[in-house]
Formats: C-alpha cells, structure tokens, sequence
C-alpha cells in the first residue's frame, strides 16, 4: 500500500490541467466519492464553474463487488465537451461504465476522461494520466481526515 500525500496531489493535479487544457472541456464530472477532490481542484484551476457529479459503487473498502452500480445523473446545456474524472483507474470498470452511460446519454457531447493513476492492467485506459499504479494507493483524503 502506497501513501499518496497532498504534496503530491497537489502537484500532479497540476500537472493533469496541463495535459487537458487543450481539450478545453466546459463541465467536469466528478465520479463519487474518489473522484469528487480531483475534480473541484481542477475546476478551480481550469476555472469551470460547472462541475457535476456521479455516483458509482464497485468496491466495499478494498473488496470488489460483483457488479457496478451508477447512481444519478447529470444536466447540460450548450455543453460540447466535458471532462470526467476520477482518482485511479484501477481495473477501469467503473470508468469504462461511465463513459458508456455518459456517452449514450448525451451523443452530442465529447467526453474525455482524466485520473491521478492508471494501472495497466485496467480495461480502460484515460484519455489524460499522471501516474502509473503498481499497488493499492492509500490517498490522503482516505486516510487523514478518519477519526
């Protein structure tokens, strides 16, 4: 298990604004609850105030369920491109399901996807990746806001 300080989050969070500012998306969806702390600091550094959010539920603590849940939905208008992110593809079955449901839902919307790690074993690659995750990643707001 890898710690995963803010230090580095702050610094890899900027790194992917980089990589994305290109794409200039107009919206950013945060998948809940890993992806919820990239996606408000990289709409304050994009300065996007439209930022949404979709829950999922694929694992219990660090078990896999056996099938993935998605809660919610999500409302544009005049939208055209929209930046979807979450802390790790891990196997990338959530991401993955994701963007299959966001991209039937709304055809007329280019979707790009973002994380902080990728592990290369996933089943679905982000369009826009900091770091490759060879263990379990132990992040910050897991760990030292517990009581």
């Amino acid at each position: 298990m890898k710690y995963y300080a803010y230090e580095n989050f702050k610094n890899d969070t900027n790194s992917l604004i980089n990589q994305v500012k290109n794409f200039t998306p107009e919206a950013i969806i945060g998948i809940a609850r890993g992806g919820l702390t990239l996606a408000h600091a990289m709409a304050e550094g994009l300065n996007i105030r439209d930022v949404q959010t979709i829950q999922t539920e694929l694992y219990d603590e660090t078990a896999k369920r056996d099938a993935l849940s998605i809660f919610g939905t999500c409302k544009f208008s005049n939208i055209k491109r929209v930046l979807v992110v979450d802390d790790i593809s891990d196997s990338g079955d959530t991401l993955k399901a994701v963007m299959t449901y966001l991209e039937s839902e709304f055809s007329e919307i280019e979707f790009k996807s973002a994380t902080l790690f990728y592990k290369k074993t996933s089943v679905y690659e982000p369009h826009f990746w900091v770091n490759e995750a060879n263990e379990w990643i132990d992040f910050f707001w897991e760990r030292d806001f517990k009581g």
